[in-house]
């Protein structure tokens, strides 16, 4: 659309260096405490490490993520293109406060968990992936995401939505999740229901989950053998979901 400027002006044409452009289209940012890495031993006996994603993996998540958009079973392909959206969000700077977290075991992604921070009370987590059938591995993570934000964070709300049966009985169903009214309330993912937790719930219930669930808590002294064994993501081979 143009219209002509109705005073006399000295320059008609301005142009803007998109380097002054890229701060706005970024948007505000909190200091947002690490997810410090962490072990838990799942009900099948093996150790998953829970650390966070570096954005230089960023392109061999994308890869395995790529893979899992292929299968058109259990909802894969919609939560698989969702996820690529939002960890390509994270490497390109185009989401507010996200996080992105990994499982592995014996070097291997077991798989992937991220959300973010709306403000300092709701944190909004995006989605869990997992790669790896076995031990709870999904649910693992999920509650990982729930701590994080809990206990790292200090938020005082975590909501949730769901595209997959297996994740609505995952999160909302295991853990017995209430939900907000709809359509007062809307989860960011395509306006679908919105389920929670509260600050006292999970001080009340939820935070021992993990033991009731595979028998084990997080535990945050990590042997170095461990840190060393998971640093680097592996390329990914034949996946099955």
């Amino acid at each position: 659309m143009r219209l002509d400027p109705p005073v006399k002006v000295t320059h008609e044409q301005i142009t803007i260096d998109v380097a002054e452009i890229e701060p706005i289209l970024q948007g505000p940012a909190m200091e947002l405490k690490p997810w410090p890495p962490a072990t838990v031993v799942l009900g099948d006996g093996r150790t998953m490490f829970v650390r966070a994603a570096r954005l230089d993996e960023v392109p061999t998540l994308l890869e395995y993520v790529r893979k899992v958009m292929q299968f058109e079973h259990d909802f894969y392909d919609i939560v698989g293109a969702r996820v690529y959206a939002e960890i390509l969000g994270w490497y390109r700077k185009r989401l507010k406060d996200p996080y992105v977290m990994v499982g592995m075991i014996d070097g291997q992604l077991a798989g992937i968990i991220n959300g973010r921070v709306r403000d300092k009370d709701i944190n909004i987590s995006h989605h869990t992936l997992t790669l790896m059938r076995g031990g709870r591995v999904g649910a693992v993570l999920f509650y990982c995401k729930a701590y994080y934000a809990f206990e790292i964070l200090g938020n005082t709300e975590f909501w949730s939505t769901y595209e997959s049966y297996n994740g609505w009985r995952i999160g909302s169903l295991a853990m017995a999740q209430p939900s907000y009214p709809w359509p007062e309330f809307q989860h960011e993912l395509g306006g679908a229901r919105v389920y929670y937790v509260t600050r006292e719930y999970w001080d009340s219930t939820i935070k021992y989950y993990s033991r009731q669930m595979v028998g084990s808590d997080l535990n945050f002294v990590v042997p170095e053998e461990i840190i060393k064994a998971n640093h680097t993501i592996p390329p990914p081979g034949e996946i099955t979901v």
